[in-house]
């Protein structure tokens, strides 16, 4: 490394944020850049540990102590290139991902983390900025065609893979504009959506055909797309959504997450809603703690939530993790999430009872205490009722966010005839990522389920590689 001694002398330094009083009024990204001066000290922390297990803690295996140095040395145009090497879309990482690599840095055995997440977003928005990223034109073409379904960051990674080789791909994407859940499901003021049109432009420069409004199983025949194409891979999301079936669930304002956040989405893109579903002037409770729910949660207080609860079903974490114990690995223990510090009541070890309402709509939610114990014989964690714990609270709007069981199996799966795994996602493994089917792929949340955007970017890439090697007996693209 450039600086042997850096991770003694330099004090881990993140990027500050407008106060949230201030970042409520908006729906943009509030964080404040570091200067150059300091992203390249943060750089210099990195260390020479021999064994980088930062690289094996993240999904796409980033070259992370190679592009730390490279930024340490100012040399931020061969950084982009090594972070591109593994990474197609950094910027959507660089924001959004929970950082498991930060979790298995050697310097968070024993001290703070080298800031990866914020050296990547750094990287690529300075490498925007310098136009330094271009479209890369295949030098050849196969005449091979292939059927992305789903424009998520699985749909997007591999079709921006096989383009590369030379294939000829179309994108099939249910929605209005294209994204997935990058453009309906994570608010704006995670990521804004310019990040994606940018990358949308060069996907196009570089050959990907992208449809709207296509519905592969509704208003698209699956098997019109397997006679007209050489290979076709599914790489749509996890959408069905985990319910509550307590009394009252049919009472109007219980909704599930997916109907609330991806309104206000398509609002600060300027669609006009007659009958958007607001949390304005109303009591919202939102029930689960993961990054769903917590979206719900800065949502909700920018809508004007006259206020906001957040129920999680297991216990409170502990405020600092064991690291002997649980590193490299990621760890529990409390996070608050941005969302979260700005005004949210949150709540650890709670059971939704039911759900009381007046003339149809919702007033209150009757909950109560769990008691979480460890199984003698399984050696499972069970809940069980605390007596006497039950509790009431004014809930005008409920949002159901605990999670998605698998891909929705109605339409597109049925019309392929897939086999599914026994948990309901398409079957298939991650040698060849080959469905039943002939010819038929699967990558991302709709074959592992429910998961993370940079494990759907790892996915499609090797998935991409497959169906490279399906169609022309061997690649050279990156697994």
């Amino acid at each position: 490394m450039g600086k042997v001694t850096g991770f003694l002398e330099v004090e881990r330094v993140e990027p500050a944020s407008l106060p949230p009083a201030e970042r409520i009024k908006f729906y943009r990204e509030f964080s404040l850049d570091l200067p150059e001066k300091e992203l390249r000290d943060q750089g210099s922390r990195c260390m020479d540990c021999g064994i980088p297990f930062c690289q094996t803690g993240c999904p796409v295996n980033n070259i992370i102590p190679d592009w730390n140095d490279l930024v340490y040395h100012g040399r931020w145009q061969e950084a982009v290139e090594t972070l591109h090497s593994t990474n197609n879309f950094p910027e959507f990482t660089g924001r959004i991902c929970p950082a498991p690599c930060e979790s298995s840095c050697v310097l968070n055995i024993n001290s703070k983390a080298v800031t990866i997440k914020n050296i990547e977003h750094s990287i690529i928005d300075k490498a925007w900025d310098s136009g330094w990223v271009k479209p890369v034109i295949a030098s050849h073409r196969t005449g091979k065609k292939v059927a992305v379904i789903g424009s998520g960051p699985a749909g997007l990674a591999s079709a921006q893979q096989l383009a590369r080789a030379g294939h000829d791909v179309v994108v099939f994407e249910k929605n209005d504009r294209v994204g997935g859940l990058l453009r309906y499901g994570i608010p704006d003021f995670k990521m804004e959506k310019h990040l994606i049109d940018r990358r949308l432009e060069q996907l196009r420069a570089e050959g990907v055909e992208f449809r709207t409004q296509q519905h592969v199983g509704v208003n698209v025949n699956a098997q019109d797309l397997l006679s007209e194409y050489d290979a076709v891979i599914l790489s749509g999301g996890s959408e069905y959504p985990r319910d509550l079936p307590v009394a009252g669930r049919e009472l109007d304002g219980v909704h599930f997450a997916m109907n609330f956040l991806p309104q206000q989405n398509k609002r600060v893109a300027g669609d006009h809603l007659t009958d958007q579903l607001t949390a304005t002037g109303k009591h919202v409770v939102v029930i689960g703690g993961g990054d769903t729910g917590s979206d719900c949660v800065g949502t909700s207080i920018r809508q004007g939530a006259l206020s906001v609860t957040q129920f999680e079903l297991m216990p409170r974490p502990p405020e600092e993790e064991n690291r002997p114990l649980t590193w490299p690995n990621w760890p529990m223990r409390m996070r608050t999430s941005s969302s979260q510090e700005e005004g949210c009541e949150r709540d650890w070890a709670v059971g939704t009872k039911a759900f009381l309402g007046e003339n149809g709509k919702i007033k209150t939610l009757r909950a109560h205490r769990l008691e979480w114990s460890k199984d003698p014989s399984s050696g499972q964690m069970k809940m069980s009722e605390i007596a006497g714990s039950e509790f009431e609270i004014p809930a005008d709007l409920v949002l159901l966010a605990m999670g998605y069981v698998h891909p929705v199996q109605t339409g597109l799966l049925q019309q392929l005839g897939v086999a599914l795994d026994s948990r309901g996602n398409v079957s298939a493994n991650t040698d060849v990522y080959q469905t039943s089917v002939a010819k038929v792929f699967s990558a991302g949340d709709m074959r592992r389920g429910q998961s993370l955007v940079v494990w759907a970017i790892r996915e499609g890439r090797q998935c991409a590689r497959a169906v490279d090697e399906f169609l022309m007996g061997s690649s050279t693209l990156p697994r």
